[in-house]
């Protein structure tokens, strides 16, 4: 998720774990810990995401692509991560300090802020399809929710609300209510986020904060509501991604008998359960090849068409209709053989592919990059040269092949 949507979280979640523990004795120190589990909880909610100054251990684009989301991303590494940060928290903040000597209640709070906050980094991360390998070193491979988008105006809503109408100064409250209101409306012009979807977002923001105007500002029931609504969205997510790459696999089956569909990499419409994107992965052992396939897909085509989702999301050009509620818009056919001959024969390959989960070759066959991000506005980060002269990458994590199933075959 990106690092707006992991704060928000982290702030939410401070609060309630704030407001479900007892007062302190007295009003300062209650202050202090109200500043403090949530000042946490957001700092862990976001420190893994600090593996970014790792990316020169290895050459571009392999840096990125290996050590973001790597190890400050797995379970085992968050324990000395957050021992880190309390040790930060105790040395560099005094109050904080002072309080947590005198209150068993206020480190009883930091230790579940913090542990909170890692868990939800974690699992905030895996519900998009970029994935996550939170137990490495005992199990290396990659997961995928393939429910989420990765910048998701729900959780700002639902969470964001409450938490500005239990801010202390009115300035600070209507700042950022506006705040929130001007992002919704900006995605909504650029064709991010339907226009259906912003006015439902605009009746969970009225009913987070009546929930949480009519309990009171020391109430916990806004907040609790509005992270209540985010997790009830995400299971509704994970429902429809199902059904979707269901019905993207009964069209893929139908075109081509002969292929086998490996995998449906599913990327969620903001706010939108109905559109997703996908990407295919098919196999045809017997031709010596598999194919890509990007498009898509809606739910419910007699409500919503897929080329009638967000239309800052859908792509633009020729289009072919695979079944009545999935569209393809792209296609790469790749030589089998040749992967699995690089991925042994070429190091630097070899390391790429413990990312790629669609693997393609650019159209002169110079470059290898993952389909996924093929549509990246700003262009493909994970493209890599075949043909640079640099050595082979040392100190390559030990990640899965996403692409196992392909490299290997049937004896995977």
């Amino acid at each position: 998720m990106d690092n707006l949507t992991h704060s928000i979280i982290g702030f939410g979640a401070g609060e309630l774990i704030h407001r479900s523990l007892p007062r302190e004795v007295e009003d300062r120190a209650q202050q202090v810990r109200h500043r403090l589990l949530l000042v946490a909880c957001a700092l862990a909610s976001n420190f893994p995401d600090l593996d970014l100054v790792l990316n020169n251990l290895l050459p571009p684009p392999l840096g990125y692509l290996l050590h973001h989301r790597g190890h400050t991303h797995t379970a085992l590494l968050a324990i000395p991560q957050a021992l880190l940060l309390a040790a930060l928290i105790w040395l560099l903040w005094p109050s904080a300090r002072t309080l947590l000597k005198a209150s068993t209640t206020a480190r009883w709070g930091l230790a579940a802020s913090i542990a909170l906050g890692f868990a939800l980094h974690l699992a905030m991360d895996f519900t998009n399809s970029y994935g996550v390998h939170p137990w490495y070193p005992f199990d290396g491979r990659w997961v995928y929710g393939d429910m989420v988008f990765i910048i998701e105006p729900l959780f700002w809503v639902a969470i964001g609300v409450p938490m500005a109408l239990i801010m202390r100064w009115r300035a600070a409250r209507w700042l950022g209510l506006a705040g929130l209101l001007a992002a919704l409306v900006a995605f909504a012009v650029k064709g991010y986020l339907g226009w259906i979807a912003l006015a439902i977002l605009l009746k969970v923001a009225v009913l987070c904060g009546a929930v949480q105007t009519r309990s009171g500002r020391d109430s916990r029931a806004g907040v609790a509501l509005g992270l209540a609504i985010g997790i009830g969205f995400i299971a509704v997510q994970g429902v429809a991604s199902h059904l979707g790459r269901a019905q993207i696999t009964a069209a893929l089956q139908q075109v081509d008998p002969a292929s086998k569909v490996l995998d449906v990499v599913m990327t969620a419409f903001p706010s939108q359960p109905l559109c997703w994107a996908y990407v295919s992965v098919e196999s045809n052992e017997a031709a010596g090849t598999y194919r890509l396939r990007r498009g898509i897909a809606s739910l419910a085509p007699q409500w919503v068409a897929p080329l009638s989702c967000s239309a800052g999301l859908v792509e633009h050009g020729p289009s072919m209709a695979l079944a009545p509620g999935v569209a393809q818009f792209g296609m790469e056919q790749v030589d089998l053989g040749r992967l699995r001959t690089l991925s042994v024969d070429n190091c630097r390959v070899n390391a790429w592919l413990r990312f790629g989960r669609a693997p393609a070759f650019d159209s002169e066959g110079g470059a290898l990059s993952d389909y996924r991000f093929a549509m990246t506005p700003r262009g493909n980060f994970t493209t890599m040269p075949l043909a640079s002269p640099e050595p082979c990458p040392t100190g390559v994590p030990g990640w899965g092949y996403p692409r196992a199933d392909l490299l290997h075959g049937a004896a995977k």
